[in-house]
Protein backbone atom coordinates (compact mmCIF):
# COMPACT_ATOMS: atom_id res chain seq x y z
CA UNK A 1 0.00 0.00 0.00
CA UNK A 2 2.88 2.41 0.68
CA UNK A 3 4.73 1.56 -2.54
CA UNK A 4 3.99 3.46 -5.75
CA UNK A 5 5.29 2.48 -9.16
CA UNK A 6 6.85 5.30 -11.16
CA UNK A 7 3.96 5.35 -13.66
CA UNK A 8 1.46 5.72 -10.82
CA UNK A 9 3.38 8.66 -9.39
CA UNK A 10 3.48 10.33 -12.79
CA UNK A 11 -0.23 9.65 -13.34
CA UNK A 12 -1.18 11.21 -9.97
CA UNK A 13 0.97 14.27 -10.60
CA UNK A 14 -0.45 14.52 -14.14
CA UNK A 15 -4.04 14.52 -12.85
CA UNK A 16 -3.23 17.28 -10.36
CA UNK A 17 -1.50 19.40 -13.03
CA UNK A 18 -4.41 18.83 -15.42
CA UNK A 19 -6.81 19.99 -12.70
CA UNK A 20 -4.79 23.20 -12.30
CA UNK A 21 -4.74 23.72 -16.06
CA UNK A 22 -8.51 23.36 -16.62
CA UNK A 23 -9.42 25.41 -13.52
CA UNK A 24 -7.02 28.26 -14.35
CA UNK A 25 -9.39 29.90 -16.95
CA UNK A 26 -11.79 30.76 -14.12
CA UNK A 27 -9.37 33.36 -12.75
CA UNK A 28 -8.40 34.84 -16.13
CA UNK A 29 -10.40 37.27 -18.32
CA UNK A 30 -12.26 35.66 -21.19
CA UNK A 31 -10.50 37.84 -23.77
CA UNK A 32 -7.10 36.21 -23.18
CA UNK A 33 -8.33 32.62 -23.15
CA UNK A 34 -8.02 30.22 -26.10
CA UNK A 35 -11.16 28.78 -27.71
CA UNK A 36 -10.82 25.42 -25.96
CA UNK A 37 -10.75 26.93 -22.46
CA UNK A 38 -13.99 26.63 -20.53
CA UNK A 39 -15.15 28.56 -17.48
CA UNK A 40 -17.77 27.80 -14.88
CA UNK A 41 -20.96 29.62 -15.84
CA UNK A 42 -22.53 31.83 -13.20
CA UNK A 43 -26.19 31.36 -12.40
CA UNK A 44 -28.92 33.96 -12.17
CA UNK A 45 -28.31 34.71 -8.48
CA UNK A 46 -24.59 35.36 -9.04
CA UNK A 47 -24.47 36.96 -12.48
CA UNK A 48 -27.79 38.77 -12.41
CA UNK A 49 -30.51 38.39 -15.01
CA UNK A 50 -34.22 37.79 -15.43
CA UNK A 51 -36.68 35.31 -13.98
CA UNK A 52 -39.91 34.53 -15.81
CA UNK A 53 -42.73 32.23 -14.80
CA UNK A 54 -44.95 31.36 -17.77
CA UNK A 55 -48.37 29.72 -17.77
CA UNK A 56 -49.77 27.65 -20.64
CA UNK A 57 -53.27 28.81 -21.59
CA UNK A 58 -54.98 25.46 -22.14
CA UNK A 59 -58.38 27.14 -22.68
CA UNK A 60 -57.19 28.19 -26.13
CA UNK A 61 -56.57 24.55 -27.03
CA UNK A 62 -60.11 23.67 -25.98
CA UNK A 63 -61.53 26.49 -28.09
CA UNK A 64 -59.49 25.51 -31.16
CA UNK A 65 -60.51 21.86 -30.84
CA UNK A 66 -64.18 22.82 -30.57
CA UNK A 67 -63.89 25.12 -33.58
CA UNK A 68 -62.35 22.26 -35.54
CA UNK A 69 -65.31 20.04 -34.58
CA UNK A 70 -67.74 22.77 -35.68
CA UNK A 71 -66.00 22.85 -39.05
CA UNK A 72 -66.14 19.02 -39.27
CA UNK A 73 -69.87 19.05 -38.53
CA UNK A 74 -70.54 21.80 -41.09
CA UNK A 75 -68.56 20.12 -43.89
CA UNK A 76 -69.85 16.66 -43.00
CA UNK A 77 -73.47 17.81 -43.13
CA UNK A 78 -72.91 19.51 -46.50
CA UNK A 79 -71.20 16.50 -48.10
CA UNK A 80 -73.65 13.90 -46.79
CA UNK A 81 -75.98 12.29 -49.29
CA UNK A 82 -78.68 13.44 -48.85
CA UNK A 83 -77.54 16.62 -47.17
CA UNK A 84 -78.15 16.87 -43.41
CA UNK A 85 -80.10 19.98 -42.43
CA UNK A 86 -79.46 21.44 -38.98
CA UNK A 87 -79.79 24.57 -36.84
CA UNK A 88 -77.97 26.09 -33.88
CA UNK A 89 -74.46 24.76 -34.61
CA UNK A 90 -72.23 26.43 -31.99
CA UNK A 91 -69.29 25.80 -29.68
CA UNK A 92 -69.53 26.29 -25.93
CA UNK A 93 -65.96 26.50 -24.54
CA UNK A 94 -67.18 26.89 -20.95
CA UNK A 95 -68.83 23.46 -21.10
CA UNK A 96 -66.21 22.04 -23.53
CA UNK A 97 -68.83 20.97 -26.08
CA UNK A 98 -70.40 21.72 -29.43
CA UNK A 99 -74.06 21.12 -30.19
CA UNK A 100 -76.51 21.33 -33.08
CA UNK A 101 -80.09 20.29 -33.71
CA UNK A 102 -80.71 18.12 -36.75
CA UNK A 103 -83.95 19.09 -38.52
CA UNK A 104 -84.81 15.43 -39.15
CA UNK A 105 -84.25 13.51 -35.86
CA UNK A 106 -83.80 10.32 -37.90
CA UNK A 107 -80.55 11.79 -39.28
CA UNK A 108 -79.09 12.47 -35.81
CA UNK A 109 -77.28 9.12 -35.86
CA UNK A 110 -75.60 10.06 -39.16
CA UNK A 111 -74.36 13.33 -37.69
CA UNK A 112 -73.14 11.53 -34.58
CA UNK A 113 -71.18 9.11 -36.78
CA UNK A 114 -69.52 12.05 -38.60
CA UNK A 115 -68.40 13.54 -35.30
CA UNK A 116 -67.18 10.20 -33.90
CA UNK A 117 -65.03 9.71 -36.99
CA UNK A 118 -63.33 13.04 -36.18
CA UNK A 119 -62.37 11.88 -32.67
CA UNK A 120 -58.71 11.70 -31.72
CA UNK A 121 -57.50 8.77 -29.63
CA UNK A 122 -55.70 9.83 -26.42
CA UNK A 123 -54.00 7.73 -23.69
CA UNK A 124 -56.28 7.01 -20.74
CA UNK A 125 -53.77 5.40 -18.38
CA UNK A 126 -52.75 1.79 -17.73
CA UNK A 127 -51.95 1.37 -21.40
CA UNK A 128 -55.53 2.01 -22.54
CA UNK A 129 -56.80 4.60 -25.01
CA UNK A 130 -60.08 6.34 -25.63
CA UNK A 131 -61.57 8.99 -27.96
CA UNK A 132 -61.12 12.61 -26.92
CA UNK A 133 -64.82 13.39 -27.41
CA UNK A 134 -68.05 11.85 -26.18
CA UNK A 135 -70.90 12.15 -28.71
CA UNK A 136 -74.51 11.97 -27.54
CA UNK A 137 -77.88 12.26 -29.31
CA UNK A 138 -81.38 13.10 -28.09
CA UNK A 139 -84.83 12.15 -29.37
CA UNK A 140 -85.51 15.70 -30.58
CA UNK A 141 -82.45 15.61 -32.89
CA UNK A 142 -80.01 17.38 -30.56
CA UNK A 143 -76.44 16.14 -31.16
CA UNK A 144 -73.55 17.18 -28.92
CA UNK A 145 -69.85 16.34 -28.70
CA UNK A 146 -68.04 16.96 -25.39
CA UNK A 147 -64.33 16.90 -24.69
CA UNK A 148 -63.63 14.32 -21.98
CA UNK A 149 -61.64 14.97 -18.79
CA UNK A 150 -59.05 12.41 -19.86
CA UNK A 151 -58.62 14.21 -23.17
CA UNK A 152 -58.28 17.56 -21.41
CA UNK A 153 -55.53 16.25 -19.09
CA UNK A 154 -53.71 14.59 -21.98
CA UNK A 155 -53.89 17.76 -24.10
CA UNK A 156 -52.71 19.94 -21.21
CA UNK A 157 -49.78 17.62 -20.44
CA UNK A 158 -48.75 17.43 -24.08
CA UNK A 159 -49.07 21.21 -24.44
CA UNK A 160 -46.72 21.87 -21.53
CA UNK A 161 -44.14 19.35 -22.76
CA UNK A 162 -44.24 20.74 -26.31
CA UNK A 163 -44.11 24.31 -25.02
CA UNK A 164 -41.09 23.44 -22.89
CA UNK A 165 -39.12 22.25 -25.91
CA UNK A 166 -40.23 25.14 -28.13
CA UNK A 167 -39.37 27.73 -25.46
CA UNK A 168 -35.92 26.13 -25.16
CA UNK A 169 -35.38 26.28 -28.92
CA UNK A 170 -36.53 29.90 -29.17
CA UNK A 171 -34.23 31.04 -26.37
CA UNK A 172 -31.30 29.07 -27.80
CA UNK A 173 -31.83 30.84 -31.13
CA UNK A 174 -31.46 34.24 -29.43
CA UNK A 175 -27.98 33.34 -28.14
CA UNK A 176 -28.74 33.56 -24.39
CA UNK A 177 -26.21 31.26 -22.71
CA UNK A 178 -27.02 28.91 -19.85
CA UNK A 179 -30.72 29.66 -19.66
CA UNK A 180 -32.59 27.46 -17.19
CA UNK A 181 -35.92 26.18 -18.53
CA UNK A 182 -37.92 23.77 -16.40
CA UNK A 183 -41.49 22.66 -15.85
CA UNK A 184 -43.12 23.88 -12.66
CA UNK A 185 -46.41 22.42 -11.55
CA UNK A 186 -49.09 21.21 -13.92
CA UNK A 187 -49.13 24.01 -16.49
CA UNK A 188 -46.26 26.42 -15.76
CA UNK A 189 -42.75 26.84 -17.14
CA UNK A 190 -39.87 28.47 -15.27
CA UNK A 191 -37.34 30.46 -17.34
CA UNK A 192 -34.15 31.93 -15.86
CA UNK A 193 -31.98 34.08 -18.14
CA UNK A 194 -28.54 34.86 -16.63
CA UNK A 195 -27.09 38.13 -17.87
CA UNK A 196 -30.38 39.36 -19.42
CA UNK A 197 -31.44 42.48 -17.51
CA UNK A 198 -34.17 43.58 -19.95
CA UNK A 199 -36.20 40.54 -21.03
CA UNK A 200 -38.60 42.55 -23.24
CA UNK A 201 -37.49 40.87 -26.47
CA UNK A 202 -37.52 37.41 -24.87
CA UNK A 203 -41.05 38.00 -23.55
CA UNK A 204 -42.16 39.11 -27.01
CA UNK A 205 -40.72 35.96 -28.59
CA UNK A 206 -42.23 33.69 -25.95
CA UNK A 207 -45.56 35.52 -25.93
CA UNK A 208 -46.23 34.73 -29.58
CA UNK A 209 -47.79 31.40 -30.40
CA UNK A 210 -46.19 31.67 -33.87
CA UNK A 211 -48.70 29.38 -35.53
CA UNK A 212 -48.48 30.12 -39.23
CA UNK A 213 -51.15 28.86 -41.59
CA UNK A 214 -52.05 29.47 -45.23
CA UNK A 215 -55.67 30.20 -46.21
CA UNK A 216 -57.63 31.21 -49.26
CA UNK A 217 -59.62 34.43 -49.01
CA UNK A 218 -63.43 34.52 -49.32
CA UNK A 219 -63.71 37.10 -52.08
CA UNK A 220 -67.53 37.05 -51.99
CA UNK A 221 -67.74 38.03 -48.31
CA UNK A 222 -68.90 41.51 -47.32
CA UNK A 223 -66.13 43.01 -45.21
CA UNK A 224 -68.54 45.60 -43.81
CA UNK A 225 -70.88 42.96 -42.36
CA UNK A 226 -70.88 42.67 -38.54
CA UNK A 227 -70.35 38.90 -38.65
CA UNK A 228 -68.60 36.73 -41.23
CA UNK A 229 -70.46 34.07 -43.24
CA UNK A 230 -70.19 30.42 -42.15
CA UNK A 231 -66.74 28.94 -42.74
CA UNK A 232 -65.11 32.36 -42.89
CA UNK A 233 -63.46 34.60 -40.30
CA UNK A 234 -62.59 38.28 -40.34
CA UNK A 235 -58.92 38.86 -39.47
CA UNK A 236 -56.96 42.05 -39.11
CA UNK A 237 -54.03 42.79 -41.38
CA UNK A 238 -50.49 43.52 -40.31
CA UNK A 239 -50.69 47.20 -41.21
CA UNK A 240 -52.96 50.11 -42.21
CA UNK A 241 -55.98 48.68 -40.33
CA UNK A 242 -56.60 46.16 -43.10
CA UNK A 243 -59.36 43.58 -42.77
CA UNK A 244 -59.55 40.27 -44.58
CA UNK A 245 -62.26 37.65 -45.02
CA UNK A 246 -60.25 34.45 -44.56
CA UNK A 247 -61.65 30.97 -45.07
CA UNK A 248 -61.32 28.89 -41.91
CA UNK A 249 -60.04 25.87 -43.78
CA UNK A 250 -56.27 25.57 -43.40
CA UNK A 251 -54.84 24.86 -46.83
CA UNK A 252 -51.23 24.43 -45.67
CA UNK A 253 -50.03 24.27 -42.07
CA UNK A 254 -46.86 25.99 -40.90
CA UNK A 255 -46.02 22.82 -38.98
CA UNK A 256 -44.71 21.50 -42.30
CA UNK A 257 -41.98 24.15 -42.43
CA UNK A 258 -38.43 22.83 -42.22
CA UNK A 259 -36.51 26.11 -42.32
CA UNK A 260 -36.99 29.88 -42.22
CA UNK A 261 -34.29 32.50 -42.73
CA UNK A 262 -34.28 36.29 -42.89
CA UNK A 263 -33.05 37.80 -46.13
CA UNK A 264 -33.52 40.64 -48.59
CA UNK A 265 -35.44 40.65 -51.85
CA UNK A 266 -34.37 42.27 -55.10
CA UNK A 267 -35.59 45.65 -53.85
CA UNK A 268 -33.52 45.46 -50.68
CA UNK A 269 -36.57 44.90 -48.46
CA UNK A 270 -36.29 42.48 -45.57
CA UNK A 271 -38.24 39.24 -46.06
CA UNK A 272 -38.40 35.75 -44.55
CA UNK A 273 -37.64 32.85 -46.88
CA UNK A 274 -39.16 29.51 -45.86
CA UNK A 275 -38.95 25.90 -46.99
CA UNK A 276 -41.51 23.10 -46.66
CA UNK A 277 -41.03 19.40 -46.04
CA UNK A 278 -42.28 16.85 -48.61
CA UNK A 279 -45.87 16.91 -47.31
CA UNK A 280 -46.00 20.70 -47.22
CA UNK A 281 -44.38 20.94 -50.67
CA UNK A 282 -46.99 18.67 -52.20
CA UNK A 283 -49.90 20.43 -50.52
CA UNK A 284 -48.56 23.90 -51.37
CA UNK A 285 -48.11 22.89 -55.00
CA UNK A 286 -51.66 21.49 -55.21
CA UNK A 287 -53.25 24.59 -53.68
CA UNK A 288 -51.33 27.09 -55.82
CA UNK A 289 -51.97 25.01 -58.96
CA UNK A 290 -55.73 24.92 -58.38
CA UNK A 291 -56.09 28.58 -57.38
CA UNK A 292 -54.00 30.61 -59.82
CA UNK A 293 -55.12 34.23 -59.75
CA UNK A 294 -56.73 34.04 -56.32
CA UNK A 295 -55.35 35.76 -53.18
CA UNK A 296 -53.58 33.47 -50.72
CA UNK A 297 -53.27 34.70 -47.13
CA UNK A 298 -50.36 33.96 -44.81
CA UNK A 299 -51.76 34.09 -41.27
CA UNK A 300 -49.58 34.30 -38.15
CA UNK A 301 -51.38 34.08 -34.81
CA UNK A 302 -54.74 35.09 -36.32
CA UNK A 303 -53.25 38.11 -38.06
CA UNK A 304 -52.76 38.34 -41.83
CA UNK A 305 -49.12 39.14 -42.63
CA UNK A 306 -49.63 39.31 -46.36
CA UNK A 307 -52.17 38.11 -48.92
CA UNK A 308 -50.58 38.07 -52.39
CA UNK A 309 -52.27 36.74 -55.51
CA UNK A 310 -51.10 33.35 -56.76
CA UNK A 311 -49.46 34.15 -60.09
CA UNK A 312 -48.35 30.63 -60.96
CA UNK A 313 -48.09 27.19 -59.32
CA UNK A 314 -45.31 27.02 -56.72
CA UNK A 315 -43.92 23.49 -56.86
CA UNK A 316 -40.45 23.88 -55.35
CA UNK A 317 -41.55 23.91 -51.72
CA UNK A 318 -40.07 27.38 -51.15
CA UNK A 319 -41.79 30.67 -50.47
CA UNK A 320 -41.25 34.17 -49.19
CA UNK A 321 -43.00 36.27 -46.57
CA UNK A 322 -42.79 39.98 -47.29
CA UNK A 323 -44.12 42.83 -45.22
CA UNK A 324 -43.03 45.91 -43.32
CA UNK A 325 -40.07 44.10 -41.75
CA UNK A 326 -36.87 45.58 -40.45
CA UNK A 327 -33.83 43.39 -39.89
CA UNK A 328 -34.80 42.57 -36.30
CA UNK A 329 -38.42 41.83 -37.14
CA UNK A 330 -37.43 39.52 -39.99
CA UNK A 331 -34.93 37.68 -37.80
CA UNK A 332 -37.40 37.33 -34.92
CA UNK A 333 -40.07 35.91 -37.23
CA UNK A 334 -37.53 33.47 -38.68
CA UNK A 335 -36.59 32.38 -35.15
CA UNK A 336 -40.25 31.79 -34.28
CA UNK A 337 -40.92 29.76 -37.43
CA UNK A 338 -37.76 27.65 -37.05
CA UNK A 339 -38.51 26.87 -33.41
CA UNK A 340 -42.08 25.84 -34.19
CA UNK A 341 -45.49 26.98 -33.05
CA UNK A 342 -46.57 26.79 -29.44
CA UNK A 343 -49.58 24.51 -28.95
CA UNK A 344 -51.14 27.17 -26.71
CA UNK A 345 -50.36 30.77 -25.77
CA UNK A 346 -48.00 31.52 -22.88
CA UNK A 347 -48.67 34.30 -20.39
CA UNK A 348 -46.13 35.78 -17.95
CA UNK A 349 -47.54 35.33 -14.43
CA UNK A 350 -44.39 36.37 -12.55
CA UNK A 351 -41.31 38.36 -13.51
CA UNK A 352 -38.24 39.31 -11.49
CA UNK A 353 -34.93 40.93 -12.38
CA UNK A 354 -31.71 40.40 -10.42
CA UNK A 355 -29.16 43.18 -10.91
CA UNK A 356 -25.46 42.38 -11.38
CA UNK A 357 -24.68 44.30 -8.15
CA UNK A 358 -26.61 41.74 -6.10
CA UNK A 359 -24.80 38.96 -7.92
CA UNK A 360 -21.41 40.55 -7.19
CA UNK A 361 -22.36 40.83 -3.51
CA UNK A 362 -23.33 37.15 -3.48
CA UNK A 363 -20.02 36.15 -5.10
CA UNK A 364 -18.10 38.27 -2.59
CA UNK A 365 -19.97 36.71 0.34
CA UNK A 366 -19.37 33.22 -1.09
CA UNK A 367 -15.63 33.82 -1.49
CA UNK A 368 -15.37 35.20 2.05
CA UNK A 369 -17.25 32.23 3.51
CA UNK A 370 -15.05 29.85 1.51
CA UNK A 371 -11.86 31.58 2.69
CA UNK A 372 -12.94 31.72 6.33
CA UNK A 373 -14.09 28.11 6.31
CA UNK A 374 -10.85 26.94 4.68
CA UNK A 375 -8.76 28.88 7.22
CA UNK A 376 -10.50 27.29 10.20
CA UNK A 377 -10.34 23.81 8.65
CA UNK A 378 -6.63 24.18 7.86
CA UNK A 379 -5.89 25.45 11.35
CA UNK A 380 -7.80 22.62 13.01
CA UNK A 381 -6.09 19.90 10.96
CA UNK A 382 -2.64 21.40 11.58
CA UNK A 383 -3.18 21.63 15.33
CA UNK A 384 -4.93 18.28 15.71
CA UNK A 385 -2.69 16.07 13.55
CA UNK A 386 0.52 18.01 13.10
CA UNK A 387 2.56 17.21 10.00
CA UNK A 388 0.01 14.71 8.66
CA UNK A 389 -2.70 17.33 9.14
CA UNK A 390 -0.81 19.80 6.92
CA UNK A 391 -0.42 17.09 4.28
CA UNK A 392 -4.21 16.69 4.42
CA UNK A 393 -4.55 20.47 3.93
CA UNK A 394 -2.42 20.26 0.78
CA UNK A 395 -4.69 17.48 -0.48
CA UNK A 396 -7.71 19.68 0.32
CA UNK A 397 -6.32 22.44 -1.88
CA UNK A 398 -5.82 19.88 -4.65
CA UNK A 399 -9.41 18.75 -4.08
CA UNK A 400 -10.80 22.28 -4.54
CA UNK A 401 -8.70 22.93 -7.65
CA UNK A 402 -9.62 19.61 -9.30
CA UNK A 403 -13.31 20.04 -8.38
CA UNK A 404 -13.40 23.49 -10.01
CA UNK A 405 -11.64 22.03 -13.06
CA UNK A 406 -14.19 19.21 -13.36
CA UNK A 407 -17.11 21.65 -13.05
CA UNK A 408 -15.49 23.82 -15.75
CA UNK A 409 -15.13 20.89 -18.14
CA UNK A 410 -18.74 19.89 -17.48
CA UNK A 411 -19.88 23.44 -18.31
CA UNK A 412 -21.71 23.52 -14.98
CA UNK A 413 -23.60 26.59 -13.78
CA UNK A 414 -22.55 27.84 -10.35
CA UNK A 415 -25.27 29.27 -8.12
CA UNK A 416 -25.43 30.23 -4.44
CA UNK A 417 -26.42 26.65 -3.49
CA UNK A 418 -23.43 25.51 -5.54
CA UNK A 419 -21.13 27.72 -3.46
CA UNK A 420 -22.76 26.23 -0.37
CA UNK A 421 -21.90 22.80 -1.76
CA UNK A 422 -18.25 23.79 -2.17
CA UNK A 423 -18.11 25.10 1.42
CA UNK A 424 -19.77 21.90 2.64
CA UNK A 425 -17.17 19.87 0.74
CA UNK A 426 -14.45 21.67 2.72
CA UNK A 427 -15.64 19.99 5.90
CA UNK A 428 -16.55 16.58 4.54
CA UNK A 429 -13.38 16.32 2.43
CA UNK A 430 -11.25 15.99 5.57
CA UNK A 431 -13.42 13.28 7.15
CA UNK A 432 -11.43 10.65 5.30
CA UNK A 433 -8.10 12.08 6.53
CA UNK A 434 -9.41 12.20 10.09
CA UNK A 435 -10.39 8.52 9.87
CA UNK A 436 -6.96 7.60 8.47
CA UNK A 437 -5.02 9.63 11.04
CA UNK A 438 -7.05 8.30 13.95
CA UNK A 439 -6.51 4.76 12.70
CA UNK A 440 -2.74 5.37 12.44
CA UNK A 441 -2.73 6.74 16.00
CA UNK A 442 -4.55 3.65 17.23
CA UNK A 443 -2.07 1.32 15.53
CA UNK A 444 0.88 3.28 17.00
CA UNK A 445 -0.65 2.95 20.49
CA UNK A 446 -0.97 -0.79 19.89
CA UNK A 447 2.80 -0.99 19.38
CA UNK A 448 2.96 -1.21 15.60
CA UNK A 449 6.07 -0.07 13.74
CA UNK A 450 5.74 3.17 11.76
CA UNK A 451 5.54 1.45 8.38
CA UNK A 452 3.03 -1.11 9.69
CA UNK A 453 0.91 1.63 11.32
CA UNK A 454 0.84 3.55 8.05
CA UNK A 455 -0.10 0.46 6.04
CA UNK A 456 -2.91 -0.54 8.39
CA UNK A 457 -4.11 3.03 8.81
CA UNK A 458 -4.70 3.54 5.10
CA UNK A 459 -5.88 -0.02 4.41
CA UNK A 460 -8.44 -0.41 7.20
CA UNK A 461 -9.85 3.10 6.87
CA UNK A 462 -10.44 2.74 3.12
CA UNK A 463 -13.56 0.57 3.52
CA UNK A 464 -15.19 2.99 5.94
CA UNK A 465 -14.33 5.93 3.70
CA UNK A 466 -15.87 4.19 0.69
CA UNK A 467 -19.09 3.32 2.55
CA UNK A 468 -19.63 6.81 4.00
CA UNK A 469 -19.02 8.54 0.69
CA UNK A 470 -21.19 6.08 -1.21
CA UNK A 471 -24.18 6.92 0.99
CA UNK A 472 -23.47 10.61 0.37
CA UNK A 473 -23.46 10.02 -3.39
CA UNK A 474 -26.79 8.17 -3.16
CA UNK A 475 -28.30 11.15 -1.34
CA UNK A 476 -26.96 13.56 -3.99
CA UNK A 477 -28.33 11.34 -6.76
CA UNK A 478 -31.79 11.56 -5.15
CA UNK A 479 -31.51 15.35 -4.85
CA UNK A 480 -30.54 15.60 -8.50
CA UNK A 481 -33.29 13.22 -9.63
CA UNK A 482 -36.14 14.79 -7.69
CA UNK A 483 -34.93 18.38 -7.33
CA UNK A 484 -34.84 21.18 -9.86
CA UNK A 485 -32.70 24.21 -10.64
CA UNK A 486 -30.54 25.27 -7.66
CA UNK A 487 -31.09 21.97 -5.86
CA UNK A 488 -29.59 20.12 -8.82
CA UNK A 489 -26.64 22.52 -8.83
CA UNK A 490 -26.02 21.81 -5.16
CA UNK A 491 -26.23 18.06 -5.77
CA UNK A 492 -23.78 18.16 -8.69
CA UNK A 493 -21.26 20.25 -6.77
CA UNK A 494 -21.32 18.02 -3.68
CA UNK A 495 -21.23 14.83 -5.77
CA UNK A 496 -18.17 16.00 -7.74
CA UNK A 497 -16.49 17.13 -4.51
CA UNK A 498 -17.20 13.77 -2.87
CA UNK A 499 -15.68 11.74 -5.70
CA UNK A 500 -12.61 13.99 -5.89
CA UNK A 501 -12.02 14.03 -2.15
CA UNK A 502 -12.10 10.22 -1.98
CA UNK A 503 -9.29 10.19 -4.52
CA UNK A 504 -7.23 12.95 -2.92
CA UNK A 505 -7.58 11.50 0.61
CA UNK A 506 -6.73 7.91 -0.23
CA UNK A 507 -4.28 8.44 -3.12
CA UNK A 508 -2.71 11.91 -3.04
CA UNK A 509 -2.18 11.95 0.75
CA UNK A 510 -0.87 8.39 0.67
CA UNK A 511 1.64 9.33 -2.03
CA UNK A 512 2.88 12.31 0.00
CA UNK A 513 3.15 10.19 3.16
CA UNK A 514 4.98 7.39 1.31
CA UNK A 515 7.42 9.88 -0.26
CA UNK A 516 8.11 11.47 3.13
CA UNK A 517 8.62 8.11 4.82
CA UNK A 518 11.07 6.84 2.19
CA UNK A 519 13.21 9.94 2.56
CA UNK A 520 13.14 10.31 6.38
CA UNK A 521 12.71 6.75 7.70
CA UNK A 522 11.40 8.12 11.06
CA UNK A 523 11.38 6.04 14.22
CA UNK A 524 8.14 7.66 15.40
CA UNK A 525 5.23 9.12 13.47
CA UNK A 526 4.28 12.84 13.93
CA UNK A 527 0.61 12.19 14.28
Amino acid sequence: MMYFARWKVLAIIGVCLLGILVSLPNVLPRSVLPDWARQINLGLDLRGGSYLLLEVDTSTMVRERLEALVDVARRGASSANPRILYTGLAANPAERRISLRVSDPARAADMARILREAAIVVPAGAGSQQPDIEVTTAADGLVSATLTEVALRAKAGNAVEQSLEIVRRRIDETGVAEALIARQGANRILVQLPGVEDPARIKTLLGQTARMTFHLLDEAANLQAPTPPPGTMFLAGDRFQERYAVRRRVEVDGANLTDARAGQDQNGQWVVNFTFDSIGTRRFADVTRQNVGRPFAIVLDERVITAPNIREPITGGRGQISGSFDVRGANDLAVLLRAGALPAPLTVVEERTVGPELGADAIRAGIISLAVGASFVFLYMGLAYGFFGWLANIALLANLVIMIGVLSVMGATLTLPGIAGIVLTLGTALDANILINERIREEVRNGRTPISALELGFTKASGTIMDSNLTNLIAMACLYGFGSGPVKGFAVTVAVGTVVQMWTATVVVRLMVATWYRRRRPQTLPV
